[in-house]
Parts: C-alpha cells; structure tokens; sequence
C-alpha cells in the first residue's frame, strides 16, 4: 500500500501538530510528512489533500461486535468493516455476547477472529460472571489475555457490594472500571425518557434519575475504594454530567463519554414511535443535548463513543415497546460530529481529534499515535466541508437500525489507514 496525500492537513494535538505537508505512506510506514516534495515510485498513488484532514486514527472506546452468539445482527469482520467505511482504526468490543467475554477462551477466540484486519479490535471483559451480577468475574486472568476494561454493559453492576468488590480486584493493577449507569429497578420495561411526552404516548418511561442514581453510588465508591479508575458510559442527562465534573474537581480518576446520538436527537421525535429512535439510555430533552455539548466544551465529557448496536430488521419492525434499544452508529459518528459540534457549535477540530482518537486511547492506557517520518501509519482522512446525505444501504453493518438515513451531514470519512492498509469510504 504506497499513497500520497499532496497538500494534506495533518491535525494531532499531542504533538502540537497542525500544517499543510505531501504525506507519503510506504508500506503502512510513514516515509515522507513535511511541506517539501518527495519523489515517489509508479506504483503510488497520488490523492489531492487540498480539502482533507488526516488525524491519528478514531478509536470507539464502546462498540457492539455481537460475536460470538448474534451473528445475524453482525460479525467481527461487518463490524470492522463497518468501523473502517466510518473512520475508525480500533474499536473495543463490548462482553454481551453469547456467551459473554468472562472467560480466556472467548478472548482468545475474539483475537484469532480478528487477526490481519485494518481495524484493531480491543476486548471488554465482563466484571460479573456472565454478566448477573453475582460473582466477580476472574479478572485478572483476563487481564494476562489482553482485556483492556471491564464492564457488564448493557447491565448495571446492581449491587455496591459487587462494585466493591470489582474496585478491590481492580486497584491491584490499576485496572479500568466501566459502568452502565441504570438503577434498574426504577427502569424495568422502559420505552422511552420519562416525561410528559412518555405519558401522552402511553409508553413507560425512563426517570432520569436512575442514571444519575448509579452515577452519584459508582462515584462515591471509586472515591472510598481508593480513587479508583472509572469510566461512566454513554451518559445522557445534565445531572450526570454535573456530577461527573463535580467528581473531575475533587481530583478523582472518572472519565465519561456521550454518543452522537445523544447529542443529536431529542425525545420529541419519538411521537413518530420509530423504533430506530429507542435506545438505552433514552434520547433526553433538548436542555440535556445543550448540557452534553457543554460538557463537551468545559471538558468533562473525555471522549464520544458510538455504542454500534447492529439489530436485524424483524427484531425493530415490531410494536414500539417490544423492539430492541440501540442503533448502529460507527458509519455515521463522525459526520454527526463534524455537522453538529464543529460546523454548529464551533467546537474546534484539536477538540473532536481528542474525543475520537487521543482520549479514549488515554482512558484505555494504550499507547499514543505519532504522525511523523518511520512512524507506523494508523490515521484517519476525513473531509470537513464535505456534504453528503447517508444511505444506509452504503452500510457495510449487518445491520441497518439507524434514524439518520437519509438525513444531510456536512464532513465525511475518506479513508482509513492502519496495518498496512487503507479503506476508502463507500458512504
């Protein structure tokens, strides 16, 4: 793979990095990166880089690969796929799976499965055993396998004692703790955010308060545990971002992320009762989207993460309550963030760099990428002006569960580099 990106702006706020060069890529290493020209052989490609960013690569600290177990809603190679044709050159697979990733042999398999792909695939374990919440899962083990958190997403850790516990286990290697934040008891047969809408619609909601709930208990025992490394997932409402920078004052180890989706869209479009707007947690009201971008801009939200939930078609064509939450979000994250926080709210592109590619990759204790001459090329090329309008039948996902088709985004992923080979976006 040799290519050369002529002109090309080159962003990577960690090196303090941002100016025009001719990148040249020479077999997935970097060979050329400064303003000069560079002489290149006939077998290189030459791309104009006039109206492209290249920046380290993405990284979705929270996407669902479904295997082993949901095959039928995607694969290790659709979800990679899916990453790549999106902009992303890692992604940490969540341990939902059937069964769950509590066990070396389901990291081993996940590792062989994704072996010789562009796309790193990094593993979640489980904190319990199987996800239920009764025994500690042998995390240390899978610690020697390579996982790189724990969380029983998708579920809460229901019991303080069993976080307890994990944190203890934890706090021997500094390990990452990641929470679903849902006091379920207060959740059960959810559809949507609790709120006069929800009873208008007749559909039981969801009280903000459940997530803020778990919030506040995970936080005060990270603190008493020893300040332990936390992690709050997908958070969606303005209490807990209060929280969490509340907690970031107090010097405590807690980061956060927001998906796209949740910065995008308001529960008022669910009178529509389309069953691609329901998802866990619930789209909140127009004041919480506001406080998530302000969390954004005051840094206490560390990163965005698409939480890729890849659905069959017959599993979301049902009635309203009895479809699955989620939707697939890694083909479409980074137009929604380009769109709607750098060309609507003038969040810098250093900004969006750090939350797609620099932050989760500093939660997750791995190492940072440089884009400099004989470093590896792990980048992604996107255009930031560009419009399109998605097309879900783009998709290279199994599944196609999303509310954006058809919607208009201006920024696009262009290609994707990493290991030695480059994607170039069929969105």
């Amino acid at each position: 793979m040799n290519i050369l990106f002529k002109n090309i702006r080159v962003i990577n706020p960690e090196q303090n990095l941002d100016k025009k060069v001719n990148l040249y890529i020479k077999d997935g290493i970097i060979h050329h990166c400064d303003e000069t020209d560079c002489t290149v052989d006939t077998s290189t490609k030459i791309i104009d880089g006039t109206e492209l960013i290249a920046a380290p690569g993405f990284c979705d600290i929270h996407t669902h690969l479904r295997e082993p177990g949901f095959e039928y809603k995607e694969t290790i190679k659709t979800g990679t796929d899916a990453a790549a044709n999106g902009g992303f050159t890692a992604v940490v697979c969540m341990p939902n799976t059937e069964p769950a990733i509590d066990d070396i042999t389901v990291v081993e398999y996940i590792k062989n499965k994704s072996k010789d792909l562009l796309v790193d695939v990094l593993i979640a374990g489980t904190i319990s055993q199987k996800r239920e919440g009764k025994l500690i899962s042998p995390m240390l083990e899978l610690d020697d396998a390579g996982v790189v958190m724990f969380t029983d997403d998708g579920s809460c850790v229901h019991s303080a004692e069993m976080l307890r516990r994990a944190f203890d286990y934890a706090g021997t290697r500094d390990l990452l703790i990641a929470e679903h934040c849902e006091e379920h008891s207060l959740t059960k047969n959810f559809a949507m955010d609790e709120c006069e809408l929800s009873i208008k619609l007749g559909l039981k909601g969801y009280p903000r308060v459940a997530e803020e709930i778990i919030v506040a208990r995970d936080i005060l025992l990270a603190e008493y545990c020893g300040n332990r490394r936390l992690h709050l997932q997908h958070l969606s409402t303005k209490g807990s971002i209060d929280l969490v920078r509340n907690a970031k004052k107090r010097g405590l180890r807690i980061s956060c992320e927001v998906t796209p989706h949740h910065l995008t869209l308001s529960r008022d479009l669910l009178e529509s009762y389309g069953t691609n707007l329901k998802m866990n947690p619930p789209l909140r009201s127009t004041e919480d989207i506001m406080s998530l971008i302000d969390g954004i801009k005051d840094g206490t939200i560390d990163c965005i993460a698409t939480d890729h939930a890849p659905h069959a078609l017959h599993e979301k064509e049902v009635e309203f309550e009895k479809a699955p939450n989620g939707i697939v979000g890694l083909e479409t994250a980074l137009g929604l963030v380009l769109n709607n926080l750098y060309h609507l709210q003038n969040i810098s592109l250093d900004s969006i760099i750090k939350l797609m590619s620099i932050n989760p990759r500093k939660i997750l204790n791995i190492n940072a990428i440089k884009i400099a001459k004989y470093e590896k090329a792990n980048l992604t090329i996107f255009a930031p002006n560009e419009e399109w309008i998605v097309n879900k039948n783009n998709f290279m996902s199994c599944s196609k569960n999303t509310p954006f088709d058809g919607m208009k985004l201006k920024g696009r992923p262009k290609y994707t580099i990493n290991n030695n080979k480059i994607w170039t976006s069929k969105l």
